[in-house]
């Protein structure tokens, strides 16, 4: 079941730790009030930059990785995708 990021994203590092943690998507809403249209823009380039940095491909593959790295230091943790 995807993971829809509710709580206010300022910017294109919060949006990449919410997609990190699970969220496959992110709301701006609240954020283009105050930063104006420009935004997703930055965002958009802000991630792809994010993106290529640690290696991943697409957005698709960076979903839900925190979660992994964290449950690979903690043995006999579970992993629910």
């Amino acid at each position: 079941m995807p993971v829809v990021h509710e709580v206010v994203t300022f910017d294109d590092e919060d949006a990449y730790a919410k997609i990190c943690a699970g969220a496959a998507l992110v709301q701006l809403y609240t954020a283009l009030v105050f930063a104006g249209p420009s935004l997703v823009n930055q965002i958009k380039t802000g991630l792809a930059d994010l993106l290529q940095r640690d290696g991943f491909t697409s957005m698709a593959d960076a979903v839900g990785t925190a979660q992994s790295a964290a449950s690979a230091r903690r043995p006999g943790s579970l992993v629910v995708p």
